[in-house]
């Protein structure tokens, strides 16, 4: 069984009353003779009736078993119903709190059928005149589609974007902890190597002493027993009196 499909009747479209939709046989239709080059009345209506239905489709929908058939109102509109029809716009906008600025899907929907009732009420008057606004609105349909396309792509290539800063910015920070870390070796080892030196330097001062002062002994050394060596030979040239 069919699923149970029944169209909201919250639309500004002005529809008619919905029909129970009957199967009949078709039959070819009899030609009386040739066709006349002029469309009388109810021909004009019929084709105006037809581009109609082409330019807002009629909606279908089962009830228990049963096709209804809705089609939208072929009764020419009023200036009073162009004023309702603004009243009825206003409140609705009002009544599902569509944003006045900005993205809205709500003030979109709204807006688009407001356009579409427009269609019908311009082509109940004059056919080519709905067919024209109807190229306008397909227009219209596909730039914002086009606009939106548009908008998810650069929506993905900003997150694609976010994602590979994220992921910089982590081999970032990983490269900041990598240096800190050599950082500290290095400065562990200018701490080493400082000490190092230290020592170093204090070994050889004390080297340094520790020679001055086996020279200074050696010299001292050196001179007593020059003195010495001096006094004998003095002992041995003087004369003995």
């Amino acid at each position: 069984m069919a699923e149970r499909i029944i169209p909201s009747p919250n639309t500004l479209v002005k529809y008619d009353n919905p029909i129970l939709v009957t199967k009949h046989p078709q039959t070819a239709p009899v030609e009386d003779g040739p066709k006349k080059s002029t469309l009388t009345g109810s021909d004009l209506k019929r084709e105006t009736d037809e581009i109609l239905n082409t330019i807002l489709p009629p909606r279908e929908w089962e009830e228990d078993g049963q096709q209804w058939r809705q089609s939208v109102s072929t009764t020419p509109a009023t200036r009073l119903d162009v004023v309702n029809l603004q009243e009825q716009l206003d409140m609705r906008l009002q009544q599902r709190q569509a944003r006045e600025t900005g993205i809205c899907p709500i003030r979109r929907e709204l807006y688009t059928q407001c356009f579409d009732e427009l269609i019908r009420q311009v082509t109940i008057n004059c056919a080519e005149r709905g067919l024209l606004l109807l190229r306008v609105r397909d227009e219209m349909k596909m730039t914002i589609e086009a606009f939106q396309a548009l908008y998810c792509s650069s929506v993905a290539f900003g997150m694609r974007k976010a994602l590979q800063a994220e992921q910089g910015k982590s081999d970032l920070f990983q490269a900041v902890e990598i240096l800190k870390n050599e950082k500290q070796d290095l400065e562990q080892q200018i701490t080493e190597l400082k000490q190092r030196a230290e020592q170093a330097d204090r070994r050889a001062a004390e080297t340094r002493l520790a020679e001055e002062r086996k020279h200074t002994e050696e010299i001292a050394f050196l001179k007593k027993a020059n003195q010495q060596l001096k006094a004998q030979l003095e002992g041995i040239i003087t004369p003995k009196k």
